[in-house]
């Protein structure tokens, strides 16, 4: 099983080689929190975080 790593951009949480969500190499696999989005239109934490898709995001990364 493949290590799970954040984008450093848009804070998306994946495995692989690039953000399947903004295409960036940029990542850590320190983040801290994570948050599953499933209606991003209603839910105040996504607003807050500017999170506009969904799937699973870090709240934080290192």
């Amino acid at each position: 099983m493949a290590k799970q790593k954040a984008c450093k951009i848009c804070k998306a949480i994946y495995e692989g080689e690039r953000c399947p969500k903004c295409n960036s190499k940029e990542s850590t696999d320190s983040f801290k929190g994570k948050i599953i989005v499933l209606n991003p239109e209603k839910s105040e934490i996504a607003k807050k975080l500017n999170i506009k898709e969904e799937g699973s995001f870090a709240i934080k990364t290192g």
